[in-house]
């Protein structure tokens, strides 16, 4: 069994106006899965990988990266797990794609030669070396999500959280998207992957949890939680149209 990388325990969160939006969570992310959180709008995936990552607030519960307190980690965990927004432009600061990628790895105070290495190696592996000089905001859909990616791996990061990667994408930008997990999934990163579109990401993971008005109502092997899927959290089975779990991806080879 892989170390934890995130241990949340009894995590609850409610809004000033008494709407409780996460209750009783408990979950524990291991290093080097590829984990996918599915529930409908609405259902709390999002503010709970805010609040694990110390981006929001909570009440109640403990949470524990890599073993340590999170206030007490949060500098470790910065450098260690890269946040993808479902909104690409939200993360868009650069004036050309290379200036972009730049920023993170400068903030860490890396020398100058080092951020340059870092740039180049990440350019790579987002094969967005001939949009080097491009102003990001001419990118395509999916090239903004690669280029966000991008922004991760030139930190140094060896996790990621993908919010609704496919969102608002067409054809081909889901299949550059699914390209680039595939990818990192077989470099070992771990990768959280926040969906409802399991028919297009399921055969790239290790388990699945299902969360439900801030509860988890399941969570396990692929295959046996779609097996007691309960319909009413709004998340649908994708083998009504796909022959098994390891099939349901858009990609063709």
């Amino acid at each position: 069994m892989a170390d934890p990388l995130f241990a949340v325990k009894n995590l609850s969160k409610t809004f000033p106006n008494g709407n409780q939006v996460l209750s009783g969570v408990n979950l524990t992310i291991y290093e080097g899965e590829c984990l996918i959180i599915a529930g409908s709008n609405g259902s709390g995936k999002t503010l709970l990988m805010q609040v694990i990552t110390g981006l929001a607030d909570f009440d109640e519960g403990e949470i524990l990266f890599r073993g340590c307190p999170l206030h007490k980690s949060i500098r470790v965990l910065r450098r260690s797990v890269g946040f993808m927004f479902q909104d690409a432009d939200a993360q868009i600061i650069g004036e050309t794609v290379a200036e972009d990628i730049a920023f993170g790895p400068k903030n860490l105070g890396l020398p100058n030669d080092a951020v340059a290495a870092q740039v180049e190696a990440a350019l790579s592996a987002a094969g967005l070396e001939e949009k080097r000089d491009f102003p990001p905001r001419r990118l395509s859909g999916g090239e903004k999500r690669r280029l966000a990616v991008a922004g991760i791996l030139a930190m140094g990061c060896g996790a990621m959280i993908m919010d609704e990667p496919f969102a608002n994408l067409d054809w081909h930008g889901v299949i550059q998207a699914l390209e680039h997990i595939r990818r990192l999934k077989a470099e070992g990163k771990t990768l959280i992957i926040l969906t409802h579109e399991l028919e297009k990401v399921l055969a790239y993971s290790d388990r699945l949890v299902i969360l439900h008005r801030g509860h988890i109502r399941d969570d396990g092997n692929p295959s046996e939680v779609l097996d007691r899927l309960d319909p009413s959290f709004g998340v649908r089975d994708p083998r009504a149209s796909y022959a098994s779990v390891e099939d349901c991806t858009w990609l063709t080879a």
